[in-house]
């Protein structure tokens, strides 16, 4: 998610004259009545402006001087690494996410990952928030569904299919996608869009119609894909998997459907356990929507 928020902005600005060069290590960065009278905030605002740059590391507070840029750190990169480029960051975030989610990404984390100064990535991607944009349109090309081929719901299965193998290797990819309260500019995302639409062009949907389709299949899969997000988390929170969940808190279940006041729930334990797959979840949802989608186009088309 892109934060607009004025102290997020002031920092930006600043950020950005370091990267430059504009401000070097040692030199002093606004202060925060200099901020207050230039940006017309508050002073709350100005502070919490400084706090995020020195929480990055990038501006440190000397006594009887004020808060100046940091020591820089020479970028040194691992011995192998490739040169340090917008490329090899998003790589690096996308790994470190791929095994302790978003929590677990930062700048700085990205940083000491490549072996590079936190200072030094910002002349390559400006912020977190364009960092994780970045990240997700990569998921986006690795969902890539290629040239068409088939008929409209052989397209969208395989379009849809390909979009799910993405956010099963980084189940990050669903809570990035649900941070963006707008759309933002991917051009993957937008590549997968125009699959989608293109699949369903020569149908007798209305164009609207066509693209409401495209985000209810969105949805679904971004909706299963945060389910698989939590699931995984609480494995790791617990080091208990659904399976054992469900053989430890199986006797409560039945205990209260025993109770006769959820009769129907009640079959359910009377037959073979029920195995909560997601993918089995996944396949048979996407068949339902497109079943749908496949009503509306004979209705249309009628």
């Amino acid at each position: 998610m892109t934060d607009h928020a004025p102290y997020l902005s002031i920092a930006a600005g600043i950020r950005q004259r370091i990267a430059s060069g504009e401000l070097a290590p040692g030199d002093r960065v606004p202060s925060t009545r200099a901020v207050v009278r230039e940006s017309g905030v508050a002073m709350a605002t100005a502070t919490k402006a400084l706090a995020v740059l020195a929480r990055e590391g990038l501006v440190r507070v000397v006594p009887g001087v004020g808060t100046v840029v940091a020591d820089a750190v020479p970028a040194r990169g691992h011995e192998g690494a490739p040169p340090l480029s917008r490329e090899a960051v998003v790589a690096a975030a996308v790994r470190i996410a791929d095994a302790e989610g978003l929590a677990g990404l930062s700048m700085r984390r990205v940083a000491g990952e490549l072996g590079a100064s936190t200072m030094a990535l910002y002349r390559h991607v400006p912020s977190k928030g364009e960092l994780v944009r970045l990240m997700t349109d990569v998921g986006f090309a690795e969902a890539d569904p290629g040239h068409p081929t088939g008929d409209w719901r052989d397209q969208l299965t395989h379009a849809s299919r390909r979009l799910w193998g993405a956010y099963r290797r980084h189940p990050w990819m669903a809570r990035a996608m649900a941070s963006f309260i707008r759309p933002e500019p991917m051009p993957e995302a937008m590549k997968y869009t125009e699959s989608v639409l293109r699949a369903l062009r020569g149908t007798s949907l209305g164009t609207h119609q066509v693209m409401l389709a495209h985000l209810t299949l969105i949805a679904f899969v971004q909706g299963l894909g945060l389910a698989m997000e939590l699931e995984g988390h609480a494995l790791q929170d617990t080091g208990v998997s659904n399976e054992e969940w469900m053989d430890q808190n199986g006797g409560r279940f039945a205990a209260i459907v025993s109770s006769g006041r959820y009769p129907v729930l009640a079959t359910i334990f009377d037959h073979e356990p029920f195995e909560m797959d997601l993918d089995s979840l996944f396949g048979f949802g996407l068949d339902r929507l497109l079943d749908g989608i496949a009503v509306s186009i004979r209705e249309t088309s009628a």
